[in-house]
Parts: C-alpha cells; sequence; structure tokens
C-alpha cells in the first residue's frame, strides 16, 4: 500500500519522509472609482477549502469585478502556491503565516499586505476505532490525546503546507518524535474521509469542512483543533495575501484593488454570515448542507474585521514553524521588516 519517497518542493522546501498512495480520487480602502480597464490576475490557492472563503466571496459576490479585477483562482497545492507566486505564474496566492516565513527564512522573500483570518482553521482528526483504542475521552488534554498518533498513519494535503506543520505541532506536544513516530501520507482533502473509512489511514488533518464531516457522521473524534486547543498562537497570520515585492512596487494599484476586494469580502462574511454561506453552498455543492453550515459556524467567526498583518501574528506563525521542526532555530528571523505593509489597508 505504502511507497516511501523523497519528495522536494521546487523553490523551497526539504525532502520529507513521507507515505504515498494509490487512492482515486490614497490608496487605503475606499472605493475604486472609474477603473479605465480591467485588470487580469492569477491568484493561487493551497486548497478548495472553507480556508479560503474570502476568495471565492470576492468572485461570487462581484468584489473583484466592482474593482475591475479578472481574477483566475488556480488550485496549487500546499507549497506550491508560493512556488507558483515565486516562479511568476501566479500573482498573488492566500496563505499561511509559517509557510510565507518559511520561504523568506530560504531567501524567498515576498510581500504580505492583509490577513483575512486572525487564528489557526486547521483541524486533525483520528478515526474513532483508533480513538477508542487508545482510551481518549473528550475531557483529556491535548498532550495525552497527541499520544494516540504513535505509530499511526496521518493523511495530509501539502508536504510542508500548514497542515503538515500542524499535524508534526500535535505531536511534538505529545512528546512524540516528528520524524520517526507518526507516518504521512499527502493526499487532496476529497479523498481523506473515504481513506479513513476505508482505514488505509489513521486520522487526517486539513481545513474545515472536511475534517467537520468525519466527526459529524461519526467516522472519526476531533483530536485536535487550532482554534480550541491552541490558545498560545493567538493571533495568528492563517490567511495572509501576498505577492512579491515588485508588483506592488511597480504597480500598486493592482495591489490596492486585490485588498478592497478581499477586505469586501471579508467584511460581507462577517456582516451576512447567512448570504456568504449560500453562494458558497454551490462551490461545496456535494456536501450535506447541515455539515457546511455547521462547518461555516466555526469558519466565519475566525475572519479578521481588522485585515491588517500584525507582528504578534507573525511571531506566532514562525513558533509553529519551529516546534513542528519544519524550520531550524538556527534559520529563524529576527526581524519581519520589509515582509508586510499596512498601505493598501489603511
Amino acid at each position: 500500500m505504502f511507497k516511501w519517497h523523497k519528495l522536494q518542493w521546487p523553490v523551497f522546501g526539504r525532502p520529507m519522509r513521507v507515505a504515498t498512495m494509490s487512492i482515486g480520487i490614497s490608496v487605503g480602502l475606499g472605493p475604486t472609482l472609474g477603473n479605465s480597464q480591467d485588470m487580469e490576475i492569477v491568484m493561487a490557492l493551497p486548497a478548495p477549502t472553507l480556508t479560503f472563503s474570502s476568495a471565492f466571496i470576492a468572485e461570487d459576490a462581484g468584489f473583484y469585478k466592482k474593482e475591475g479585477l479578472k481574477v483566475s483562482h488556480r488550485n496549487i497545492v500546499g507549497v506550491g502556491s508560493v512556488n507558483a507566486v515565486i516562479a511568476g505564474s501566479a500573482d498573488f496566492t492566500i496563505g499561511t503565516g509559517p509557510v510565507f516565513l518559511r520561504a523568506a527564512a530560504q531567501g524567498q522573500r515576498l510581500l504580505a499586505f492583509a490577513n483575512v483570518v486572525d487564528r489557526p482553521l486547521v483541524e486533525l482528526v483520528l478515526r474513532k476505532d483508533v480513538a477508542e483504542a487508545a482510551g481518549i475521552t473528550p475531557n483529556m488534554p491535548l498532550a495525552e490525546r497527541a499520544k494516540a498518533m504513535k505509530g499511526k498513519t496521518i493523511g495530509i494535503q501539502g508536504v510542508g503546507s500548514i497542515v503538515h506543520a500542524w499535524q508534526r505541532l500535535v505531536a511534538a506536544r505529545g512528546g512524540l518524535d516528528v520524524e520517526k513516530d507518526v507516518r504521512i501520507a499527502p493526499m487532496d482533502p476529497p479523498a481523506m474521509l473515504p481513506a479513513l473509512q476505508n482505514k488505509a489511514i489513521d486520522g487526517y488533518a486539513t481545513s474545515l469542512p472536511f475534517t467537520t464531516q468525519a466527526v459529524v457522521n461519526g467516522s472519526a473524534i476531533m483530536l485536535a483543533s487550532g482554534v480550541s486547543d491552541a490558545p498560545d498562537l493567538l493571533p495568528f497570520n492563517y490567511c495572509l495575501v501576498y505577492t512579491k515585492p515588485e508588483t506592488c512596487r511597480d504597480n500598486r494599484e493592482k495591489c490596492a484593488r486585490v485588498a478592497r476586494a478581499v477586505a469586501g469580502a471579508t467584511n460581507f462574511i462577517l456582516d451576512k454570515p447567512g448570504e456568504a454561506l449560500e453562494l458558497l453552498r454551490k462551490r461545496f455543492d456535494k456536501m450535506d448542507p447541515a455539515l457546511l453550515e455547521a462547518a461555516w459556524q466555526v469558519v466565519s467567526k475566525a475572519h479578521a474585521r481588522d485585515i491588517k498583518v500584525s507582528v504578534a501574528g507573525l511571531e506566532n506563525s514562525q513558533k509553529v514553524s519551529l516546534e513542528s521542526k519544519l524550520l531550524a532555530a538556527k534559520d529563524a528571523l529576527t526581524s519581519f521588516d520589509g515582509l508586510y505593509t499596512d498601505e493598501f489597508v489603511r
């Protein structure tokens, strides 16, 4: 079933020992007046999950159009989205602070100008029979729950991604060896629940609604939720909007329009969560409506009213990379200067 490979991301990253498997499956925020022409941009998104609701709503509720933007969303798994921006095949991406900062630590310095979610919307579920065999109870501390992962295979979405980092951080908090005690199996989120139900994997880590799905239908228990099990990581830069520095330097209007569009979408989510959910249902039409609504209750509230990039959020983002051992202490950034701006969200 499993074959061991060394994986190396094309621009930044380090080799990882993983199990692969065959599973089918001014500027500011004022309104734009009189845009003389539409701007075409490519936005790379790491996964088709509710994490990227602001981008979906920006398109479906017309915020991109209002700003004179013709946006093409491309799903490029995990750190591949960052690599796409670095390589120039995408103009912008929305991604997490840990991945953003690890790229900077390895010499690929990008520019973040907004953060639309300020808490980690990532979760790890464990198959119910595995959890019962481990004697996990609802009131058990995270460190005790995490020990149940020893010797298990956990599905993740993207080596080097925040999902991978969360799986490793949880293992570390359980006193496990993050390199040796847990096997990982990279796969797309829609393939995770079938793999769990077939007992090809023992659990999986990703974002909502795919984790919600396994818990609600009784296939798994929530082993670790970034929203509730890691208060020490708040605030968090979970959905940074960023690009290459020269993009905003040479075409400030392009960055300003993107910032206004995602700000409008984020406010729409906070002010009209019900209407936003109705738009999102079309993108998640294969998922049970009640299940999607349950996930949306968590996700919608995680969006930030103030979308400025915070230093505290960057510090907590780097803390995740260090604790998960995806970033060596010697490579940690000592300053975030030049990596973010509030110019477009004032």
